[in-house]
């Protein structure tokens, strides 16, 4: 078959990777340029690498793109990761259609950042979603779903990773049967009254409140970390002593809090203790200015010994960012 793929990041690394080992004709990959500041290893240098034309991202966004599809007899194309609109003329021109890797479970987790959301929001179970590409965003019939758990101490990172590999792996059956018998290729319509879309924002607005439970607050933290990487969230942010400083690892301790939301324990090797409205959380790395730093470095003498608690309605921003559409 002839394919065309729109990929970005470490998903599309890997699917265009498995590609090169197989039959089909890569006719191009539409990708980010790499940046002169990160020259490195990037989806765009890695296709070319493997002998494949390169395209920018953003042509998916002009109707052109479909001519040019269809007089190189495009059979599929495939969407890993990309976050550009892709044009209605562009979504029609391949014979079998184009088909989407979302990283998350449709249709309830549409829209951006899903596995941060899932976290947040303390589901025990994520998913992955090859669905039928079509103008309205992550709408399609559903061809794949894969439905997982979240491990308690799941990050966005690990769990982004799951995704992956789950998702690459079915994008990888697409392929065989669309190749045999793309009559068969699953669709099926998705339940819209169930769906939720999540936009860019940031829960609470990016902020932590101690006064919360002690599993919300660990939840948010894992939520955001994407250590070493970077987080589309950021880190949660809070204030000690006048300074905002942000969390960026933290874990459960089941021990009850004696002490008023905000309130900080003599630090330890392991972290330090911060008491939420019912358990203490065990903090254990912490980001000023920039640089990571470790929780005892920042208890100086003289420094209050309480985070502000900051009151915030988190069981009501458990839908914040999230629209029906």
């Amino acid at each position: 078959m002839n394919l065309v793929l729109a990929a970005e990041e470490s998903a599309g690394m890997q699917l265009i990777r498995a590609i090169a080992r197989g039959p089909h004709k890569v006719i191009g990959v539409l990708t980010s340029p790499p940046r002169p500041e990160a020259p490195g290893v990037s989806v765009w240098n890695m296709a070319r690498d493997l002998g494949f034309e390169t395209w920018p991202a953003k042509l998916v966004k002009d109707p052109a793109l479909a001519d040019r599809l269809r007089s190189q007899r495009a059979d599929l194309l495939l969407n890993v990761h990309s976050l550009h609109i892709v044009h209605e003329a562009v979504l029609a021109a391949p014979r079998l259609g184009a088909f989407n890797l979302h990283p998350g479970p449709l249709p309830r987790y549409a829209g951006l950042n899903a596995v941060s959301w899932a976290i947040y929001r303390g589901e025990r179970t994520h998913g992955v979603t090859i669905h039928k590409m079509e103008p309205k965003i992550d709408t399609g019939e559903i061809a794949y779903q894969s439905i997982f758990p979240i491990a308690k101490d799941e990050t966005a990172l690990s769990l982004s990773f799951k995704c992956i590999r789950q998702g690459v792996a079915l994008m990888l059956q697409l392929l065989e049967i669309a190749a045999s018998n793309p009559e068969n290729i699953p669709r099926q319509p998705q339940d819209l009254s169930k769906r939720e879309y999540f936009g860019r924002q940031v829960p609470q607005g990016g902020r932590l409140s101690w006064n919360a439970l002690a599993q919300q607050v660990v939840d948010f933290v894992r939520a955001c970390d994407y250590f070493p990487f970077h987080s589309p969230w950021g880190h949660p942010r809070t204030q000690l002593g006048g300074q905002e400083v942000e969390v960026v690892k933290a874990s459960p301790t089941s021990l009850r809090a004696d002490a008023p939301p905000g309130s900080v324990s003599e630090p330890g090797d392991s972290g330090l203790l911060v008491a939420c409205s019912d358990e203490w959380v065990l903090v254990k790395q912490l980001k000023v200015n920039g640089d990571i730093v470790k929780p005892a470095e920042l208890l100086k003498i003289g420094t209050p010994r309480a985070f502000q608690p900051e009151v915030l309605d988190h069981a009501s921003s458990k839908g914040n960012g999230t629209v029906r559409k």
